[in-house]
């Protein structure tokens, strides 16, 4: 488990004051969960920044309120649409006995590595994430996919072919396993695929723009005249 520490302090404003937290360069947050009332916190943008972006919604967090330490996962984080900074972050409260719930990142190794890549095919991720379940101690920052099997085109790597860490299960006991994490597919016959898509649209543009045309003795064309009875 990632040894991540935040330090929060006691919020004591909410509603419309909490814009006075922010211009203080601190974010307001609340930890709730784990049968405790929520607890209103601030704390410093930047380490808080930092935190979020390194545990993101997979890794526990120790948060240290005021002297008293709590074991939580970031719950959800608000982004300012236009300034694009953290406005307020929520932590769910949680028991190191207790198995949780998390989005693990899916992580490709061995990019570039592999004999599909070595013949100048690529390989596309199609999976990003996948929600698992385990004790917090038990938690992966992320579960590795070893791609440099892969060598033509078609081949794929599955749910169903990864080994997940010890203690660690799909949060989801009837989850897919044919779901498809990573393929292989050739970028020429793909550019090749795109170009006649795009030549049928452009001639099928052509032919609508034709029709509108009016006839040579300045009235409608026929399908307009028909749509005009």
């Amino acid at each position: 488990m990632n040894d991540l520490k935040l330090k929060v302090s006691l919020r004591e404003v909410s509603g419309k004051k909490v814009a006075t937290v922010r211009k203080a360069g601190l974010v307001p947050g609340v930890i709730y969960g784990a049968e405790m009332e929520p607890i209103l916190t601030q704390s410093d943008y930047n380490a808080t920044e930092k935190l979020v972006n390194e545990a993101g919604y997979h890794s526990p967090v120790n948060i240290e309120i005021d002297g008293d330490k709590k074991l939580a996962m970031v719950k959800n984080v608000a982004i300012d649409p236009v300034k694009r900074r953290i406005i307020n972050v929520e932590f769910h409260a949680i028991k190191a006995t207790d198995a949780v719930t998390a989005e693990a990142p899916i992580h490709l190794i061995g990019l570039g590595e592999s004999a599909a890549e070595k013949a100048s095919l690529m390989i596309s991720q199609v999976l990003e994430n996948i929600e698992v379940k385990a004790k917090p101690a038990d938690l992966p920052p992320a579960i590795e996919v070893d791609v440099t099997g892969l060598a033509v085109v078609e081949d794929k790597i599955t749910l169903g072919d990864i080994k997940l860490p010890d203690g660690v299960v799909f949060a989801d006991a009837a989850e897919d396993l044919n779901q498809v994490i990573a393929n292989v597919y050739d970028p020429a016959v793909e550019a090749a695929k795109l170009e006649a898509e795009e030549a049928e649209e452009a001639a099928a543009e052509a032919d609508g723009a034709a029709e509108e045309v009016p006839s040579e003795h300045g009235g409608t064309s026929e399908k307009a005249e028909e749509k005009a009875e």
